[in-house]
This record gives structure tokens, sequence and C-alpha cells, in this order.
């Protein structure tokens, strides 16, 4: 049985409204290639197939509880209209989505396969 943790009272406080909500581009991207970042001890970096011309390249802080040869093939949940950002001097095109608790890092994942860049509500 579940009980709650600590971790839901440091949930912000504050209510979103749907149209809130609907801002976000949730899409499903399959991993095709996973690899170490060069500059940093827990970051990956991914590219994901989220149904565009090109894969993009997606920074994740999940090295620690990912080995990069189980993430290719993985359906995931990607916020595709997040502004670019550089971590660790590699561009991240994106974010997938995860669970945490004191002891793990989970994706956030499909129970099962659809084509990539299917909208997420």
């Amino acid at each position: 049985m579940n009980t709650p943790s600590s971790a839901a009272s440091e949930l912000p406080s504050s209510e979103i409204s749907l149209e809130d909500f609907k801002r976000l581009n949730l899409r499903v991207g399959v991993v095709v290639s996973a690899e170490p970042h060069p500059n940093a001890d827990r970051l990956l970096v991914l590219r994901v197939d989220v149904g565009e011309a090109a894969p993009r390249q997606v920074v994740a802080g999940i090295k620690g509880s990912y080995q990069t040869e189980e993430l290719v093939g993985k359906h995931v949940v990607v916020v595709t209209n997040l502004k670019t950002a550089t971590l660790r001097g590699i561009e991240s095109q994106g974010m997938v989505l995860a669970a945490s608790d004191e002891a793990s890092i989970v994706l956030v994942s499909l129970e099962r396969p659809i084509r990539p860049g299917s909208i997420v509500k």
C-alpha cells in the first residue's frame, strides 16, 4: 500500500487552470539513442523521436537510475515546447518527464507502444 511521502508536501500549493495545463505540449517520444554526458556525472544525452523530421536532443538527469542501453526503444513523455536550454555545454531541446523519491528516478513511460509524436493529454 502506498502512503503519502514528505515529497507530496513539497509540491507547490498554487493551482493552475486547465488553460495553463493546455499550454504544455506533451508528446510521446521514442528514445533512439542514449549516451553519457561528457561533462556531467548525473546526466545522459538522449536522442528522442517525437514525430518530427529529426530526433530531438534531450539532456536528462537520470544517469544514476538508467543505463544507456536500457533506454533505447523506450516510449517516454516529452515536454516539447520548453525553451531550449544548455546543460553543461550540451543543448537540450525538451524535457522527459520522470517521478522521483528519496531512492530513485523513474521515467514516465507508456504501457503500450504508440506512434512517436502522439499527443499526451
